[in-house]
């Protein structure tokens, strides 16, 4: 009985570690809103944001559409936020825990971004 009960957790301690994901939540910090201005003239209900998140050494600007239209995110600068860094996305998790992925519509070096004096 010992020994199977042995071989189940070596079983499982071996499932978890081939299930982990490769990617690492980091701390972002939200440095400008700005309203999103849409390419064409027709006017849209959904009202949407260019957010700059600066990641490590990279500024990121997101397109990100509030749900529910709220505008919160207007007053978010200087919040610091978990994120994943993807190739194409970034991910976020909201207070309740869901996940959200935002498109990445440009990156920057964030040497680029120091103002002068």
């Amino acid at each position: 009985m010992f020994k199977l009960l042995c071989a189940i957790c070596i079983g499982l301690a071996a499932v978890s570690a081939v299930c982990q994901s490769a990617g690492k939540y980091q701390v972002g910090t939200i440095t400008s809103v700005k309203p999103h201005q849409a390419a064409s003239n027709t006017p849209s209900e959904d009202v949407s944001y260019d957010v700059c998140v600066k990641v490590a050494d990279t500024v990121y600007v997101l397109l990100y559409t509030p749900p529910l239209g709220m505008k919160t995110v207007r007053y978010a600068g200087g919040r610091d936020i978990l994120v994943l860094v993807g190739k194409q996305t970034i991910t976020y998790n909201d207070l309740l825990g869901q996940s959200h992925e935002v498109p990445i519509v440009s990156r920057k070096p964030a040497a680029d971004t120091k103002q002068t004096k």
